[in-house]
């Protein structure tokens, strides 16, 4: 199995005929690196065409700034003026099929990106990055083990459009509500028809809500996403996205998925969290119920870890080992970084720590006594709402792979243990510069698991990223330097 399908998608191509049968076009749409969704509307015919096979996609999504659509400053491999910003193919990918509610219910289908020339998943596509990764487990375990994971995001509203933003230059911008309220019973009453609309609309575009509230903030929302298969989980994160920002065009709203849009207030964190199942479907992080009522392993080296499995000692030191080296990974954006300065301030950790129940550790070990074992699972709390869920979720699930592989020791004790401190625990970046010459030094971790042309790819963008700021004057600068400097 590649992908867990939705509901009603089609296995066999008459099945998919008989879907858009009423239909007169039909919605596709990849992501790039950035993790923006980019996509078009096609002709019945020509889809019925590309579903059997694939099609042409301009290949310059891989060989432009994402948020400018203006080409690097340094050109990548996989598109640029030598090849012509030539044609990359597009699959179209069955198991993804969707109506979109807003959009007059037109059928809607997820793309991968292949090479053109040797018809191997393209290293820069997301879906493709995380569907081998996928792979790799599955192949390593002939086929018994299957990723799982959710996502948590917390995002800001504004009573703005895209117009109105750009017309006050993005500066000014008026909170949905005022004011700190955490899982408010009051906040949700005044813009309900928004807030209800936005749960139903994920719902009825195949991505269950597991939870949605106020959080903590000025007009900000917190929404998690149900548990599931792994790719499955990376698509619904994406498209959340995608439903809360159309939902929002409708009212007048513009969500924004920032990692920090406030100095002076939290970030919005989109925490992660990972487990993985055998083919019985039970959770091979858990313990036996018999383990449970024992008291979790004896041979556990710190007592944070007594209720999880061996598999999953080796699953956190993998991931706790290359964490520092895959943080383009998880917080891709200059943004990113400014939630993680507060460190534990803001519940933003900017060390490789992990924790029981900690929600000041990067890692959080959720599990028995007090979570049923089918539960267990490790909580990621670095990344920010900014994320691009196929590429956290690939740095997680490879490193973790890597570990089991290994069979890694625990570097370290959890947070609170002798010894452990701020200052004895490996350091995170706390910029897009400095987390990309990690990436991309010679002895990363993160070449090691995904390769040196995914590695030169992706950093490449965060390059450019680093210097497209390093231009920029700042309101700040301005406000600070203008009259007495």
């Amino acid at each position: 199995m590649s992908i867990l399908p939705t509901n009603g998608a089609p296995k066999q191509f008459d099945e998919l005929v008989d879907l858009i049968a009423k239909d007169n076009k039909v919605k596709v749409a990849g992501i790039d690196i950035d993790g923006i969704l980019r996509g078009k509307f096609m002709s019945i015919n020509k889809f019925k065409s590309a579903a059997k096979s694939s099609f042409g996609f301009c290949s310059v999504i891989f060989g432009w700034d994402g948020f400018s659509d203006k080409t690097y400053f340094r050109e990548l491999t996989i598109s640029n003026r030598e090849n012509g910003y030539g044609d990359i193919n597009a699959v179209v990918d069955w198991a993804t099929y969707r109506r979109l509610p807003w959009e007059k219910d037109s059928p809607f289908f997820l793309v991968s990106f292949k090479d053109p020339k040797t018809g191997k998943p393209l290293h820069a596509c997301p879906r493709s990055t995380l569907e081998l990764v996928m792979k790799r487990i599955r192949s390593e375990t002939g086929d018994e083990w299957e990723g799982m994971a959710g996502a948590e995001f917390e995002y800001f509203q504004f009573k703005e459009t895209a117009q109105s933003a750009a017309d006050k230059n993005f500066a000014n911008l008026i909170p949905l509500t005022p004011g700190m309220h955490g899982y408010s019973m009051l906040r949700p009453t005044l813009n309900q028809d928004y807030f209800h609309e936005l749960y139903d609309a994920a719902e009825a575009f195949g991505i269950e809500v597991e939870g949605h509230h106020t959080e903590t903030g000025p007009g900000v929302f917190e929404t998690a996403l149900g548990y599931t298969q792994a790719q499955r989980m990376a698509d619904n994160a994406v498209l959340f996205k995608l439903v809360a920002k159309s939902v929002g065009m409708k009212y007048g709203i513009m969500p924004t998925f920032m990692a920090k849009p406030w100095a002076d207030l939290p970030g919005c964190s989109g925490h992660i969290h990972v487990s993985i199942k055998d083919k019985s479907g039970k959770n091979i992080f858990a313990l036996s119920p018999e383990e449970i009522a024992g008291g979790g392993r004896k041979e556990a080296p710190f007592k944070d870890v007594q209720y999880i499995s061996q598999i999953g000692e080796y699953f956190l030191a993998g991931v706790l080992e290359g964490l520092p080296d895959v943080m383009p990974m998880l917080c891709p954006t200059i943004n990113s970084y400014k939630r993680l300065v507060g460190g534990e301030e803001f519940w933003a950790p900017n060390l490789a720590s992990y924790g029981f129940d900690s929600r000041v550790a990067s890692i959080r070990i959720i599990g028995p006594p007090d979570t049923p074992d089918y539960a267990t699972r490790f909580e990621i709390r670095v990344p920010g709402a900014d994320m691009v869920a196929h590429l956290a979720f690939s740095a997680i699930f490879a490193l973790g792979l890597r570990g089991i592989q290994k069979k890694l020791a625990l570097p370290y004790g959890p947070i609170g243990a002798p010894g452990v401190t701020k200052d004895s625990l490996p350091k995170l970046a706390t910029t897009l510069e400095a987390a990309t010459e990690r990436f991309m030094a010679p002895e990363s971790i993160a070449r090691e698991v995904f390769g040196d042309l995914f590695v030169e790819h992706l950093g490449g963008t965060r390059q450019h990223e680093v210097e497209m700021f390093k231009r920029t004057v700042t309101h700040w600068e301005v406000a600070r330097y203008l009259e007495l400097a």
